[in-house]
């Protein structure tokens, strides 16, 4: 009998962005790292033979769990890739969820009937990943291996060990980031131990602890963002409004704000590229707006974010991580190598919410009321 430890990567960036990411290579997040840690603690102990992974980052980066503690190789298999998402790759869920309800609502509860252009069946999915885990179960008779793979992928194998129908899928639920399965493969057959188990996460460690999408089968869930290109021809009015909103919260004062200049460049940047300045919504109601500067800083490889700002409503409920998230894509298609952006140092919780995210303080210049903090966060 081979006992095979199945697991999912830990929070990465389409996790925490709420982006697309199937077979897009997104990097692992801060709190990914700690996982990882608790991860490696719960493996500290169990002997593993063999240790494989998805060619994907995500995964490579998960399986450091067991590398911690055990001195093994790493084997890429690119059989345990998560589902390809075809035209929805890097998509929003937010647009997606918006623009194409009835696909999404088959994508998580009725996968067999998920059509979308370019994307990879549920019938291929399931016969993939079955089929790499047999084979490894197969190669490996007698011994104890750990395989790291993603979320889709995880519970398509799982409804197919235990005979459940594509629309009965959502008796299988959603597995958090580093959750644990345990297999057994004996003649031939797969058997379930357990499945999803993140008993090692406490919950201020644990992705879906933070996350309520997951728990929504019957109606799309409207609180991730979508993304629209701002037309500052209908929305210049809106556009200078949050722009003053923003600046007076960062500095307390108005001093030294004039709409003209910050409108201008706005135009600028919308005008060369939509991708710049988008206006945001959860569902209808609008939330923010994202405003992009390729050309500033483009010699030292870095992408500026100009203005990151939500509506006073929407602040605290974690939506400014999906702002970022957008910078994230834009640049480093742009093949950027960093984000950077100044904040008041008067504006703390500003600077611990990027903080959060990886961006570190590598400057102080001069303001108009405060000095501010020039933050980076490498890509």
């Amino acid at each position: 009998m081979t006992k095979i430890y199945l697991i999912r990567h830990a929070e990465a960036e389409g996790n925490l962005y709420r982006r697309i990411h199937g077979h897009y290579d997104g990097d692992i997040t801060p709190r990914g790292y700690e996982q990882i840690a608790l991860l490696a603690e719960r493996f500290r102990d169990i002997e593993i033979d063999a240790l494989y992974a998805s060619d994907l980052q995500r995964t490579q980066k998960t399986a450091a769990a067991i590398t911690k503690h055990h001195s093994i190789p790493l084997n890429i298999e690119p059989r345990l890739k998560e589902v390809c998402m075809g035209v929805w790759e890097e998509k929003p869920w937010g647009n997606v969820g918006y623009d194409e309800p009835e696909q999404l609502l088959f994508f998580s509860n009725d996968p067999a009937k998920w059509n979308v252009e370019g994307r990879e069946s549920f019938e291929d999915l399931k016969a993939r990943i079955t089929g790499v885990i047999v084979e490894l179960g197969e190669r490996h008779e007698g011994q104890t291996i750990a395989c790291f793979s993603h979320g889709m992928a995880i519970r398509t194998l799982i409804s197919g060990i235990k005979g459940i129908s594509s629309e009965r899928i959502h008796e299988i639920l959603h597995g958090d980031n580093t959750c644990v399965s345990l297999l057994s493969f004996d003649n031939g057959k797969l058997e379930i131990e357990y499945y999803n188990d993140n008993s090692h996460l406490p919950p201020e460690m644990s992705t879906f602890a933070n996350q309520s999408w997951w728990k929504n089968r019957d109606k799309v869930d409207f609180s991730n963002l979508r993304f629209i290109p701002m037309d500052l021809n209908e929305d210049s009015e809106l556009y200078c409004r949050c722009y003053r909103d923003g600046w007076e919260e960062a500095h307390g004062t108005l001093r030294g704000y004039s709409d003209k200049p910050y409108l201008r460049s706005a135009l600028r940047v919308s005008d060369k590229d939509p991708q710049s300045l988008m206006k945001t919504f959860c569902g209808d109601e609008f939330a923010g707006i994202i405003e992009l500067d390729p050309d500033r800083m483009a010699d030292e490889g870095a992408g500026w974010i100009s203005l990151c700002y939500l509506v006073p409503e929407m602040r605290g409920k974690n939506y400014g991580v999906q702002l970022v998230g957008h910078a994230v894509s834009v640049y480093r298609k742009l093949g950027r190598k960093s984000l950077r952006l100044h904040v008041s140092e008067n504006n703390k919780r500003a600077i611990s919410f990027y903080k959060n995210l990886g961006f570190k303080c590598i400057g102080i210049q001069e303001g108009s009321s405060f000095p501010l903090w020039l933050m980076e966060k490498e890509l």
